[in-house]
């Protein structure tokens, strides 16, 4: 395998034609190793200097330079027939308290500065959106209605929504617009997704879910 630099080293290049390189190259050798996704790019715009987990987020700290760079990444990606997952949705600023921190942002904020990257994402096809572990305005983000729904009908995204590990916390989220459930489960065994909560919720939902993480399949 390669050692790539990270995403920050690639936009603090300034330069959409090697973002657009390293995608394909970066999707040449997931292909070849057998993989169908990649979890990336991370495209949080910087709010907290200490974050972390920074030197992961494509856009720096400029939402115009995330929504310029993210699509050559994803593009670059995807013409190699490796889907691209784009996190974390959505204002995930800290690991400090990650896990119970809420960012609170008014709309006018989230579209202007934290959303344009991911705007930009979903309109260059990325597939996936993966929700963050904090809050957002007092509401898990992977059990969000508001921001999912920013994304889902707001953006335009036609792809699917998954957890981060461990970021699922109650039986409900696909009716608030969670997809995927990855694994782990801080508080309670076995999956929120099983079979009982499924058939308790809403059924356009679940066939809304199924149909998108089939789309991104058959894609």
């Amino acid at each position: 395998v390669t050692t790539w630099p990270s995403l920050l080293c690639m936009a603090a290049t300034w330069d959409p034609g090697a973002v657009r390189a390293f995608g394909v190259a970066l999707g040449t050798e997931f292909a070849g190793k057998g993989a169908n996704g990649i979890l990336g790019p991370s495209i949080n715009v910087h709010r907290v200097a200490r974050n972390g987990r920074n030197f992961e987020y494509l856009s720096g700290e400029d939402p115009y330079l995330g929504a310029q760079l993210a699509p050559q990444y994803i593009q670059g990606v995807q013409s190699r027939g490796v889907f691209t997952v784009m996190k974390h949705w959505v204002m995930n600023e800290q690991e400090t308290n990650r896990n119970t921190e809420s960012s609170n942002v008014d709309p006018k904020t989230a579209w202007e500065i934290y959303y344009p990257p991911f705007q930009a994402a979903v309109d260059a096809g990325v597939d996936v959106a993966m929700c963050s572990y904090n809050l957002i305005n007092q509401v898990y983000s992977c059990a969000n209605p508001k921001t999912i729904k920013d994304l889902k009908e707001g953006m335009g995204f036609r792809g699917f929504v998954q957890s981060d590990w461990w970021a699922t916390h109650n039986d409900t989220t696909v009716n608030a617009g969670l997809d995927q459930e990855m694994p782990g489960i801080a508080k309670k065994p076995g999956p929120f997704f099983g079979t009982n909560s499924l058939k308790a919720a809403n059924p356009l939902d679940v066939n809304d879910a199924v149909e998108r993480i089939l789309a991104v399949i058959y894609r």
